[in-house]
Protein backbone atom coordinates (compact mmCIF):
# COMPACT_ATOMS: atom_id res chain seq x y z
CA UNK A 1 0.00 0.00 0.00
CA UNK A 2 1.06 3.49 -0.75
CA UNK A 3 3.22 5.68 1.69
CA UNK A 4 2.54 8.76 0.30
CA UNK A 5 5.98 9.66 -0.07
CA UNK A 6 7.27 12.86 -1.48
CA UNK A 7 10.31 13.32 -2.56
CA UNK A 8 11.09 17.38 -3.09
CA UNK A 9 13.54 19.24 -4.56
CA UNK A 10 14.39 23.12 -3.83
CA UNK A 11 16.93 25.47 -6.03
CA UNK A 12 15.32 29.13 -5.87
CA UNK A 13 18.10 30.58 -4.94
CA UNK A 14 21.47 29.24 -3.90
CA UNK A 15 20.84 26.15 -1.99
CA UNK A 16 20.50 22.83 -3.74
CA UNK A 17 18.23 20.94 -1.39
CA UNK A 18 15.87 17.71 -1.65
CA UNK A 19 14.20 15.62 0.60
CA UNK A 20 11.96 12.90 1.30
CA UNK A 21 8.61 13.60 3.26
CA UNK A 22 5.99 10.82 4.32
CA UNK A 23 2.49 12.22 3.96
CA UNK A 24 3.58 15.46 4.57
CA UNK A 25 4.19 14.81 8.24
CA UNK A 26 7.25 12.87 8.93
CA UNK A 27 10.44 13.70 7.11
CA UNK A 28 12.80 10.62 6.21
CA UNK A 29 16.05 12.98 4.45
CA UNK A 30 16.23 16.13 4.42
CA UNK A 31 19.74 17.17 2.48
CA UNK A 32 20.99 20.52 1.46
CA UNK A 33 24.60 21.76 -0.11
CA UNK A 34 25.08 25.32 0.24
CA UNK A 35 26.83 27.48 -1.75
CA UNK A 36 27.87 29.97 0.68
CA UNK A 37 31.87 29.51 -0.17
CA UNK A 38 31.09 30.15 -3.71
CA UNK A 39 29.09 33.29 -2.85
CA UNK A 40 31.09 34.84 -0.19
CA UNK A 41 33.65 36.63 -1.83
CA UNK A 42 31.63 38.33 -3.51
CA UNK A 43 29.35 39.95 -0.63
CA UNK A 44 26.17 38.15 -2.29
CA UNK A 45 24.51 35.66 -4.76
CA UNK A 46 25.99 35.92 -7.85
CA UNK A 47 23.38 34.16 -10.58
CA UNK A 48 25.25 32.65 -13.21
CA UNK A 49 27.45 30.79 -10.77
CA UNK A 50 24.13 29.86 -8.68
CA UNK A 51 22.95 27.79 -11.59
CA UNK A 52 26.26 26.38 -12.20
CA UNK A 53 26.29 25.03 -9.00
CA UNK A 54 22.82 23.31 -9.00
CA UNK A 55 23.94 21.89 -12.01
CA UNK A 56 26.76 20.30 -10.62
CA UNK A 57 25.29 19.71 -7.17
CA UNK A 58 21.18 18.43 -8.39
CA UNK A 59 22.20 14.59 -9.21
CA UNK A 60 23.87 14.06 -6.20
CA UNK A 61 22.18 15.58 -3.62
CA UNK A 62 18.92 13.78 -4.74
CA UNK A 63 20.47 10.47 -5.18
CA UNK A 64 21.67 11.25 -0.87
CA UNK A 65 18.16 12.26 -0.16
CA UNK A 66 16.90 8.99 -1.43
CA UNK A 67 19.69 7.04 0.31
CA UNK A 68 19.17 8.50 3.79
CA UNK A 69 15.68 8.05 3.55
CA UNK A 70 16.00 4.25 2.89
CA UNK A 71 13.60 4.66 -0.54
CA UNK A 72 14.41 4.39 -4.18
CA UNK A 73 12.57 6.22 -6.75
CA UNK A 74 10.35 3.47 -7.09
CA UNK A 75 8.69 3.77 -4.02
CA UNK A 76 7.99 7.51 -4.57
CA UNK A 77 4.15 8.76 -4.72
CA UNK A 78 5.16 12.20 -6.30
CA UNK A 79 7.86 14.82 -7.36
CA UNK A 80 7.63 18.41 -6.01
CA UNK A 81 9.77 21.02 -6.95
CA UNK A 82 9.50 24.87 -6.86
CA UNK A 83 8.49 26.73 -9.53
CA UNK A 84 9.54 30.03 -8.07
CA UNK A 85 9.76 32.54 -7.09
CA UNK A 86 13.54 32.60 -7.03
CA UNK A 87 16.60 33.30 -9.85
CA UNK A 88 15.25 32.13 -13.19
CA UNK A 89 18.59 30.16 -14.04
CA UNK A 90 18.44 28.44 -10.76
CA UNK A 91 14.50 27.66 -10.85
CA UNK A 92 15.06 26.00 -13.88
CA UNK A 93 17.98 23.96 -13.06
CA UNK A 94 15.64 21.95 -10.17
CA UNK A 95 12.23 22.07 -12.60
CA UNK A 96 14.17 20.52 -15.08
CA UNK A 97 15.26 17.52 -13.10
CA UNK A 98 12.07 17.22 -11.56
CA UNK A 99 10.41 16.96 -14.80
CA UNK A 100 12.85 14.71 -16.05
CA UNK A 101 12.57 11.88 -12.88
CA UNK A 102 8.73 12.48 -13.02
CA UNK A 103 8.72 11.28 -16.88
CA UNK A 104 11.45 8.70 -16.63
CA UNK A 105 9.03 7.31 -13.58
CA UNK A 106 5.71 8.49 -14.46
CA UNK A 107 5.20 10.11 -11.61
CA UNK A 108 3.13 12.92 -10.90
CA UNK A 109 4.71 16.43 -10.35
CA UNK A 110 3.76 19.08 -8.33
CA UNK A 111 4.75 22.72 -8.53
CA UNK A 112 5.38 24.45 -5.14
CA UNK A 113 5.50 28.32 -4.67
CA UNK A 114 8.92 28.78 -2.15
CA UNK A 115 6.43 31.21 0.22
CA UNK A 116 4.10 28.62 0.72
CA UNK A 117 6.63 26.07 1.20
CA UNK A 118 8.16 28.35 4.29
CA UNK A 119 4.73 28.59 5.67
CA UNK A 120 4.20 24.78 5.54
CA UNK A 121 8.05 24.29 7.36
CA UNK A 122 5.96 25.34 10.64
CA UNK A 123 3.50 23.16 9.84
CA UNK A 124 5.21 20.06 8.93
CA UNK A 125 7.53 20.60 12.70
CA UNK A 126 3.95 20.72 14.17
CA UNK A 127 2.73 17.91 12.44
CA UNK A 128 6.15 15.96 13.30
CA UNK A 129 5.68 17.11 16.86
CA UNK A 130 2.07 15.68 17.36
CA UNK A 131 1.95 12.58 15.54
CA UNK A 132 1.74 9.35 17.35
CA UNK A 133 4.90 7.63 18.00
CA UNK A 134 3.71 4.19 16.80
CA UNK A 135 1.75 5.56 14.02
CA UNK A 136 2.07 3.66 10.52
CA UNK A 137 1.30 6.04 7.85
CA UNK A 138 1.27 2.78 5.16
CA UNK A 139 -1.11 1.28 6.99
CA UNK A 140 -3.57 4.52 5.46
CA UNK A 141 -5.27 4.80 2.08
CA UNK A 142 -3.79 7.59 -0.55
CA UNK A 143 -6.39 9.15 -1.59
CA UNK A 144 -7.67 11.36 1.26
CA UNK A 145 -7.21 11.65 5.24
CA UNK A 146 -8.18 8.73 7.34
CA UNK A 147 -9.90 9.60 10.55
CA UNK A 148 -6.15 8.45 12.71
CA UNK A 149 -5.10 10.98 9.68
CA UNK A 150 -6.24 14.13 11.43
CA UNK A 151 -3.57 14.42 14.10
CA UNK A 152 -1.07 15.19 10.75
CA UNK A 153 -2.72 18.74 10.80
CA UNK A 154 -1.28 19.28 14.26
CA UNK A 155 -4.63 20.63 15.19
CA UNK A 156 -4.73 23.26 12.43
CA UNK A 157 -7.15 21.76 10.10
CA UNK A 158 -10.29 23.07 11.80
CA UNK A 159 -8.45 26.19 13.78
CA UNK A 160 -8.98 30.15 13.46
CA UNK A 161 -6.93 31.50 10.42
CA UNK A 162 -3.32 32.05 10.85
CA UNK A 163 -1.29 35.22 10.16
CA UNK A 164 1.81 33.62 8.46
CA UNK A 165 5.06 36.28 8.44
CA UNK A 166 7.63 34.92 5.62
CA UNK A 167 10.75 37.14 6.51
CA UNK A 168 14.40 35.84 4.80
CA UNK A 169 16.69 37.28 2.51
CA UNK A 170 14.28 37.92 0.13
CA UNK A 171 11.22 38.12 1.11
CA UNK A 172 8.90 40.14 3.86
CA UNK A 173 5.52 39.06 3.54
CA UNK A 174 2.07 38.78 5.47
CA UNK A 175 -0.46 35.78 4.72
CA UNK A 176 -3.44 35.30 6.11
CA UNK A 177 -3.40 31.41 5.74
CA UNK A 178 -6.70 29.58 5.91
CA UNK A 179 -6.94 25.32 5.91
CA UNK A 180 -10.23 24.33 3.96
CA UNK A 181 -11.37 21.26 2.40
CA UNK A 182 -8.04 19.61 3.64
CA UNK A 183 -5.49 21.97 1.56
CA UNK A 184 -4.79 25.76 2.40
CA UNK A 185 -5.78 29.55 0.89
CA UNK A 186 -3.78 32.51 1.32
CA UNK A 187 -4.84 36.38 1.50
CA UNK A 188 -1.98 38.58 1.21
CA UNK A 189 -2.14 41.19 3.92
CA UNK A 190 1.03 42.98 3.16
CA UNK A 191 4.78 42.77 1.98
CA UNK A 192 7.82 44.67 1.57
CA UNK A 193 7.66 47.86 -1.09
CA UNK A 194 11.77 47.19 -1.73
CA UNK A 195 14.58 45.68 0.53
CA UNK A 196 13.59 42.33 2.15
CA UNK A 197 14.38 42.42 6.19
CA UNK A 198 17.28 39.98 5.09
CA UNK A 199 18.29 41.96 2.45
CA UNK A 200 19.17 44.95 4.61
CA UNK A 201 20.93 42.34 7.15
CA UNK A 202 22.91 41.31 4.52
CA UNK A 203 23.63 44.80 2.89
CA UNK A 204 24.59 45.94 6.16
CA UNK A 205 26.83 43.18 7.24
CA UNK A 206 28.59 44.02 4.18
CA UNK A 207 29.01 47.11 4.71
CA UNK A 208 30.87 46.91 7.82
CA UNK A 209 32.91 44.12 6.57
CA UNK A 210 31.16 41.40 7.74
CA UNK A 211 31.28 37.89 5.74
CA UNK A 212 27.97 36.60 3.57
CA UNK A 213 25.46 35.77 4.81
CA UNK A 214 25.33 38.56 7.01
CA UNK A 215 22.31 37.75 8.90
CA UNK A 216 24.01 35.51 11.46
CA UNK A 217 26.93 37.83 12.06
CA UNK A 218 23.98 40.96 12.73
CA UNK A 219 22.15 38.70 15.16
CA UNK A 220 25.45 37.11 17.12
CA UNK A 221 27.19 40.43 17.39
CA UNK A 222 24.51 42.59 18.07
CA UNK A 223 23.50 40.63 21.71
CA UNK A 224 26.84 42.62 23.10
CA UNK A 225 25.91 46.57 21.97
CA UNK A 226 23.47 48.70 23.34
CA UNK A 227 19.84 48.72 21.05
CA UNK A 228 19.22 52.13 22.48
CA UNK A 229 22.36 53.30 21.36
CA UNK A 230 21.10 54.86 17.42
CA UNK A 231 17.58 55.79 17.44
CA UNK A 232 16.60 54.33 14.14
CA UNK A 233 12.96 55.11 13.27
CA UNK A 234 10.51 54.49 10.27
CA UNK A 235 7.91 56.54 8.45
CA UNK A 236 4.52 55.08 7.88
CA UNK A 237 4.37 54.14 4.36
CA UNK A 238 1.77 56.21 1.98
CA UNK A 239 -0.51 54.83 -0.74
CA UNK A 240 0.58 56.39 -4.11
CA UNK A 241 -2.71 57.59 -5.10
CA UNK A 242 -0.90 58.63 -8.53
CA UNK A 243 -0.61 54.98 -9.63
CA UNK A 244 -3.93 54.38 -9.84
CA UNK A 245 -3.35 50.78 -8.44
CA UNK A 246 -1.09 49.75 -10.44
CA UNK A 247 1.85 47.86 -9.45
CA UNK A 248 4.68 50.67 -7.62
CA UNK A 249 7.83 50.23 -10.13
CA UNK A 250 10.26 48.76 -7.22
CA UNK A 251 11.53 45.30 -7.42
CA UNK A 252 9.57 43.99 -4.54
CA UNK A 253 5.82 45.02 -6.25
CA UNK A 254 5.71 43.51 -9.44
CA UNK A 255 3.46 41.18 -8.30
CA UNK A 256 1.11 42.83 -5.63
CA UNK A 257 -0.77 46.30 -6.58
CA UNK A 258 0.41 48.07 -3.47
CA UNK A 259 -2.65 50.23 -4.05
CA UNK A 260 -4.56 46.98 -2.95
CA UNK A 261 -2.82 46.70 0.24
CA UNK A 262 -3.48 48.77 3.81
CA UNK A 263 -0.48 50.68 4.64
CA UNK A 264 -0.23 50.30 7.95
CA UNK A 265 0.74 46.75 7.28
CA UNK A 266 3.37 47.61 4.67
CA UNK A 267 7.73 47.44 4.69
CA UNK A 268 10.71 49.34 3.68
CA UNK A 269 13.83 48.44 4.64
CA UNK A 270 16.11 50.71 2.30
CA UNK A 271 15.50 53.80 4.95
CA UNK A 272 17.28 52.16 7.58
CA UNK A 273 20.03 50.84 5.40
CA UNK A 274 20.88 54.35 3.86
CA UNK A 275 20.90 55.66 7.79
CA UNK A 276 23.33 52.95 8.77
CA UNK A 277 25.31 54.22 5.79
CA UNK A 278 25.32 58.01 6.92
CA UNK A 279 26.04 56.95 10.05
CA UNK A 280 29.09 54.87 9.47
CA UNK A 281 30.05 57.02 7.18
CA UNK A 282 29.99 60.32 10.22
CA UNK A 283 31.35 58.42 12.42
CA UNK A 284 34.42 56.73 10.03
CA UNK A 285 33.47 53.38 11.06
CA UNK A 286 33.78 51.69 8.26
CA UNK A 287 37.73 51.56 7.66
CA UNK A 288 38.23 50.22 10.78
CA UNK A 289 35.29 47.58 10.74
CA UNK A 290 36.66 46.12 7.40
CA UNK A 291 40.52 45.88 9.26
CA UNK A 292 39.27 43.89 12.40
CA UNK A 293 37.15 41.66 10.64
CA UNK A 294 38.83 40.60 7.47
CA UNK A 295 40.85 38.14 9.13
CA UNK A 296 37.80 36.35 10.51
CA UNK A 297 35.91 36.30 6.79
CA UNK A 298 36.23 32.64 6.22
CA UNK A 299 35.33 31.05 8.43
CA UNK A 300 31.95 32.24 11.13
CA UNK A 301 32.21 31.74 14.88
CA UNK A 302 30.10 33.55 16.68
CA UNK A 303 31.50 35.61 19.66
CA UNK A 304 31.15 33.86 22.90
CA UNK A 305 31.97 36.99 25.18
CA UNK A 306 32.14 40.85 25.06
CA UNK A 307 36.27 40.43 24.72
CA UNK A 308 36.23 37.96 21.69
CA UNK A 309 33.26 40.76 19.96
CA UNK A 310 35.92 43.53 21.38
CA UNK A 311 38.56 41.96 19.18
CA UNK A 312 36.45 42.51 16.05
CA UNK A 313 34.96 45.61 17.00
CA UNK A 314 34.82 48.83 19.24
CA UNK A 315 32.06 49.33 21.20
CA UNK A 316 30.44 51.89 19.20
CA UNK A 317 29.89 49.76 16.15
CA UNK A 318 28.23 47.10 18.64
CA UNK A 319 25.68 49.71 19.69
CA UNK A 320 25.53 50.24 16.23
CA UNK A 321 24.06 47.01 15.06
CA UNK A 322 22.71 45.81 18.34
CA UNK A 323 19.88 49.79 17.36
CA UNK A 324 20.22 48.46 13.93
CA UNK A 325 18.77 44.74 14.44
CA UNK A 326 16.50 45.80 17.45
CA UNK A 327 14.75 48.58 15.14
CA UNK A 328 13.76 45.82 12.21
CA UNK A 329 12.56 43.53 14.61
CA UNK A 330 10.80 46.45 16.34
CA UNK A 331 9.16 46.80 12.85
CA UNK A 332 8.29 43.10 12.59
CA UNK A 333 6.45 42.91 15.56
CA UNK A 334 4.76 46.04 15.09
CA UNK A 335 3.32 45.58 11.59
CA UNK A 336 2.62 41.45 12.65
CA UNK A 337 0.72 42.15 15.90
CA UNK A 338 -1.04 44.72 13.99
CA UNK A 339 -2.43 42.76 11.39
CA UNK A 340 -3.29 40.14 13.99
CA UNK A 341 -5.44 42.19 15.89
CA UNK A 342 -7.10 43.32 12.42
CA UNK A 343 -7.52 40.47 10.95
CA UNK A 344 -8.54 39.16 14.54
CA UNK A 345 -5.91 35.63 13.48
CA UNK A 346 -5.16 33.88 17.10
CA UNK A 347 -2.37 32.27 16.02
CA UNK A 348 0.84 33.89 14.50
CA UNK A 349 3.42 31.83 12.21
CA UNK A 350 7.16 33.41 11.62
CA UNK A 351 9.07 31.30 9.39
CA UNK A 352 12.10 32.32 6.66
CA UNK A 353 15.68 32.74 7.17
CA UNK A 354 15.11 35.71 9.51
CA UNK A 355 13.12 33.36 11.42
CA UNK A 356 16.46 31.75 12.73
CA UNK A 357 17.07 34.79 14.55
CA UNK A 358 17.51 35.00 18.38
CA UNK A 359 16.51 38.31 19.31
CA UNK A 360 13.70 38.14 16.83
CA UNK A 361 12.38 34.76 18.37
CA UNK A 362 13.01 35.98 22.06
CA UNK A 363 10.86 39.30 21.46
CA UNK A 364 8.07 37.92 19.14
CA UNK A 365 7.79 35.21 21.46
CA UNK A 366 7.42 37.68 24.71
CA UNK A 367 4.99 40.15 22.62
CA UNK A 368 2.56 36.74 21.86
CA UNK A 369 2.76 36.05 25.74
CA UNK A 370 1.82 39.51 26.39
CA UNK A 371 -1.32 39.35 23.83
CA UNK A 372 -2.53 35.91 24.41
CA UNK A 373 -1.26 34.75 20.62
CA UNK A 374 -0.22 31.22 19.54
CA UNK A 375 2.87 32.04 18.04
CA UNK A 376 5.11 28.90 15.94
CA UNK A 377 8.74 29.19 14.44
CA UNK A 378 10.37 26.52 12.22
CA UNK A 379 13.29 24.29 13.64
CA UNK A 380 16.44 26.54 12.76
CA UNK A 381 16.84 23.84 9.85
CA UNK A 382 13.76 23.86 8.74
CA UNK A 383 13.63 28.44 8.54
CA UNK A 384 16.50 28.51 5.53
CA UNK A 385 15.67 27.01 2.45
CA UNK A 386 14.90 23.44 2.42
CA UNK A 387 13.57 21.00 0.40
CA UNK A 388 11.09 19.37 3.17
CA UNK A 389 9.06 22.10 3.42
CA UNK A 390 8.58 22.20 -0.75
CA UNK A 391 7.49 18.45 -0.29
CA UNK A 392 5.40 18.91 2.88
CA UNK A 393 3.52 21.74 0.94
CA UNK A 394 2.90 19.25 -1.91
CA UNK A 395 1.00 16.94 0.46
CA UNK A 396 -2.28 18.74 0.00
CA UNK A 397 -2.15 18.90 -3.65
CA UNK A 398 -1.10 15.48 -4.07
CA UNK A 399 -4.11 14.20 -2.81
CA UNK A 400 -6.49 16.90 -4.82
CA UNK A 401 -4.38 15.70 -7.56
CA UNK A 402 -3.56 19.47 -8.27
CA UNK A 403 -0.50 18.28 -10.50
CA UNK A 404 1.63 20.45 -12.71
CA UNK A 405 1.03 20.40 -16.53
CA UNK A 406 3.68 19.48 -18.64
CA UNK A 407 4.98 22.93 -20.23
CA UNK A 408 6.17 23.88 -16.41
CA UNK A 409 8.58 26.42 -16.40
CA UNK A 410 10.33 29.14 -13.49
CA UNK A 411 8.51 31.77 -12.90
CA UNK A 412 11.02 34.15 -10.47
CA UNK A 413 8.24 36.62 -9.97
CA UNK A 414 5.68 33.96 -8.95
CA UNK A 415 2.44 35.60 -6.06
CA UNK A 416 0.95 33.49 -3.41
CA UNK A 417 -2.48 34.30 -2.38
CA UNK A 418 -4.33 37.28 -3.71
CA UNK A 419 -4.26 41.27 -2.47
CA UNK A 420 -7.37 42.35 -1.16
Amino acid sequence: MSRGLILGIETSCDETAAAVVERGARTLSSVVASQIATHARYGGVVPELASREHLRAIVPVVGAALAEAGVTLADLDAIAVTSGPGLAGALLVGITYAKALAYARNLPLIAVNHLEGHIHAVLLNERESAAPRDADPSARPLGGLAQDDRHLEGGIRDAEPSLALVVSGGHTHLYLARPADGTWNYRLIGRTVDDAAGEAFDKVAKLLGLGYPGGPWIDALARFGNPSAVPFSFAQIKTKVHLGGKPARTKAAKTAPIARLDPHFMFSFSGIKTAVLRYVELHGLRAEARARVSRVLADFRPPQTREEALALYPQPTLDLIASFQHAVIGDLIKKTFAAAERLGAGRILVTGGVAANRELRERFSAEAARRSISIKFPTLALSTDNAAMIAAAAWPRLLARDFAPPELSADPSLALGAAR
